[in-house]
């Protein structure tokens, strides 16, 4: 059976007396609370990710430049071993700090999605950038290392045709290092997805003096009160707020409330059963409480039973 709404009520409000504190609610506009998700903040999981691909990118330059240390040695045994170690050793130090380039880009390109007109150019001067620091780093501790090793000057060769022997190997380097940081960084957005749920929607109701803050799941029904709002909420509370019955309903119609009767909310995921009263109207079961469906709102009726 419909429970009338005078009875419900405590006596002052079905009077039209305010109960309790006059005092407006705060959060009666109805703004929802509690929802927690900047476009460029990095998350721990991100952090994680980030920094194995990294080291996998030292791992693989590391036995790169090991490889080529050996073979150098083996076609150019004159070189003698220190040589080829400084020229391989200076190059991958360099490129595990400018590791950084393609990593940001990457990491762009996963939380901005640039067309390609965008992201083309973008990376065209990324591994210029990249390239240029690379060659410049290295011939610097190249020198470094002949004149204190080996007591020689280093001589790089003319920049006109080393420059772009390099670049060509630098762009492969950029382009593998950036797939790999791309990657990692789709697969933390996948773990993040799927082991960190959503916080529940809150609402908050300012019952007089005291702010109550529910998740908006465990709010069965609302209804009018004169110039106040009753939320029947499933641990069996019902506090009011001062409040129209509009303002609620723009703060939890995006959570599933409709409108069932010109005084009455309902939560949609909480009904359990409609049942014919006759004439059109219904009434709406939500566990043990029971509200009214008006037949003026057939829109109501087809979202329940939708």
């Amino acid at each position: 059976m419909v429970k009338s709404d005078a009875r419900d009520l405590p006596h002052d409000a079905a009077m039209g007396q305010a109960p309790r504190d006059q005092r407006p609610l705060a959060g009666t506009t109805g703004k929802v609370s509690g929802t927690t998700g900047g476009l460029f903040g990095m998350t721990g999981e991100e952090r994680l990710w980030l920094t194995r691909a990294w080291l996998l990118g030292v791992a693989l330059v590391g036995a790169i430049a090991f490889v080529n240390v050996l073979t150098i040695q083996h076609d150019a045994p004159r070189l003698g071993t220190i040589r080829p170690a400084i020229w391989e050793t200076s190059s991958a130090l360099v490129t595990f700090c400018i590791f950084t380039i393609p990593g940001a880009m990457a990491f762009w390109m996963v939380r901005t999605r640039p067309r390609w007109w965008l992201a083309a150019p973008a990376h065209l001067v990324a591994v210029l950038v990249y390239s240029v620091l690379h060659v410049s780093g290295f011939i610097v501790l190249r020198k470094l290392g002949h004149q204190a090793l080996l007591g020689e000057h280093y001589q790089f060769g003319p920049l006109s045709t080393e420059f772009p022997y390099e670049f060509r190997k630098d762009m492969m380097s950029y382009g593998l290092a950036t797939i790999i940081f791309w990657l990692a960084l789709r697969r933390s957005g996948q773990k993040s997805e799927t082991l960190v749920p959503a916080p529940p929607a809150t609402f908050d109701i300012q019952d007089g003096a005291r702010l109550i803050r529910v998740p908006v799941a465990e709010i069965l029904a609302v209804r009018s009160a004169g110039n106040y709002a009753e939320f029947a909420l499933a641990d069996g509370r019902r506090p009011l707020t001062r409040s129209s019955l509009s303002a609620v309903l723009e703060g939890l119609a995006p959570h599933g409330f409709v409108r069932t009767h010109k005084s009455w909310l309902v939560n949609k995921a909480r009904v359990t059963g409609l049942k014919p009263e006759g004439s059109g109207d219904y009434a709406v079961e939500l566990g043990a409480l029971e509200v009214p469906l008006s037949r003026r709102f057939p829109q109501a009726l087809a979202a329940l039973r939708g």
